[in-house]
């Protein structure tokens, strides 16, 4: 696999990333978490008074565990639940859509019994492409390389 570009938004330059464990679930676990969206990077990077944005380069190792969701499945929607739930996993790497706050409060209606699967799929649809893909081991963080970083303007984080 050849190499891309991906950035992880943050409060801080992060050279070397590594696997913080948090009291927060995260969508697909504990992991160092990036995107090849930029927009959306700086949107994670916006939530902090001082916006940083880093980029690397990523060279995918596949000889990894690696799970990646190309669309919106069932399979996607009930490994969230169970790593939102604090479950483990054994993948290296995980890629696919990000369940942003809106499409986590139809997954814990769904979770309460509040919306049916059917009705859960029916509002799920994200109004703009999300992308997320969470570095879950140190093996996985060996495949990316810190390339730059960058300070968001103050005036461009309203």
């Amino acid at each position: 696999m050849g190499k891309m570009t991906v950035y992880h938004g943050s409060y801080t330059i992060v050279k070397n990333p590594e696997i913080l464990r948090h009291r927060n679930t995260k969508d697909f676990g504990v992991g160092f978490y990036c995107t090849v969206i930029r927009e959306q990077a700086e949107r994670w990077a916006r939530r902090y008074d001082t916006g940083v944005v880093n980029t690397y380069t990523l060279r995918m190792n596949t000889e990894l565990n690696i799970l990646e969701f190309k669309d919106l499945c069932e399979e996607w929607l009930d490994f969230i639940i169970a790593c939102r739930r604090g479950l483990p996993h054994e993948h290296d790497i995980v890629i696919g859509a990000m369940a942003n706050d809106q499409i986590y409060n139809f997954i814990a209606d769904y979770i309460d019994g509040i919306l049916t699967r059917e009705q859960f799929w029916a509002m799920a649809r994200f109004k703009y492409p999300t992308h997320q893909i969470a570095f879950c081991s140190a093996a996985a963080l060996k495949c990316l390389t810190f390339v730059s970083s960058e300070e968001l303007p103050k005036n461009d984080r309203t």
